[in-house]
């Protein structure tokens, strides 16, 4: 059974296969991988060329392919009889409440307890961390509003940036954070579809025509490693320098690369997303929420 994703993210490439292995050529030469462990293929990069044997033999061995246009996935290549792994799907549709509410909590664990960890990377007074931490180990149905209110607060104080207000609908740091996580969406997105899970049916985010509800959940412990990066640019180049351009946009890609550890242990930031994936599943395929492990942001 395939169990490596694939990404070819060159900036042009050949993909395709002969005798049972995958081929890839770039300008850096030709790299091979037997077909049989591969469990999917995610492109990400601007101009490659695709034979049409590997998408027939992907087909064949049930191998998806992702094709991805500014590294959001803008097409599926899946066996003619499936478009994502049915089971799964019922799965996620049979879940009970209780699981789905253990799921989310365990999200928002995650989400706010990593939120304090960065206010104190950032410099923030302990005192005023004392009252962010007790909300954030609390239950209270508004701890996530709270815990974000205090974060954004201290984010923006330690960017320089005196009273921020997060708000996507604004400009200037604003405008640099949405881009970062459409970044991090396109990245989760890629994972689900990698594993064979559909995004429309989450755990919390509600259902929307034409929305990831899925992949806004999962991604949510990981905006912190956004925020970081967008605070590193700002302090070094100023306010005034908040403009989605090829600079900032090569500057907070990178987060993608970034080292941090997950269950013990060091990984890129791409892969630790993919295993979060890989544990949401195996909790969604059991109907056991304990096997789920969302990343929490530790320093």
């Amino acid at each position: 059974m395939g169990f490596h994703t694939v990404t070819v993210d060159a900036a042009e490439c050949f993909l395709g296969c002969k005798s049972s292995q995958l081929i890839c050529r770039t300008d850096e030469g030709e790299r091979t991988l037997p077909l049989e462990d591969v469990a999917s293929i995610v492109v990400t990069g601007f101009s490659g060329t695709v034979h049409s044997e590997l998408l027939l033999e992907c087909a064949e061995r049930g191998i998806p392919m992702i094709f991805c246009r500014a590294y959001r996935p803008s097409a599926l290549v899946y066996p003619a009889n499936r478009s994502t792994d049915t089971i799964l799907t019922r799965a996620v549709l049979r879940l009970s409440p209780t699981i789905r509410g253990s799921l989310w909590r365990a999200t928002l664990d995650a989400k706010c307890l990593g939120q304090c960890t960065a206010a104190r990377e950032y410099g923030a007074d302990p005192a005023d961390l004392v009252p962010m931490e007790a909300m954030a180990r609390g239950k209270n149905p508004a701890r996530e509003a709270a815990v974000a209110r205090s974060y954004w607060g201290l984010w923006g104080a330690s960017a320089g940036l005196g009273k921020f207000h997060r708000e996507r609908s604004l400009d200037g740091a604003n405008q640099l954070l949405n881009y970062g996580y459409a970044v991090l969406l396109s990245c989760v997105l890629q994972k689900l579809f990698a594993v064979g899970i559909d995004p429309s049916f989450g755990i919390a985010h509600v259902v929307r025509e034409r929305s990831d509800p899925l992949a806004y959940d999962l991604m949510e412990p990981f905006r912190m490693l956004v925020d970081r990066r967008v605070r590193e640019w700002i302090i070094e180049l100023g306010d005034s320098e908040c403009v989605v351009d090829k600079a900032f946009r090569a500057h907070v890609i990178r987060f993608l690369k970034d080292p941090i550890e997950y269950q013990g242990r060091p990984m890129e930031t791409a892969s630790c997303v993919e295993a979060v994936v890989r544990s949401i599943r195996a909790a969604i395929l059991r109907g056991k929420s304990s096997l789920y492990r969302p990343w929490t942001f530790t320093r």
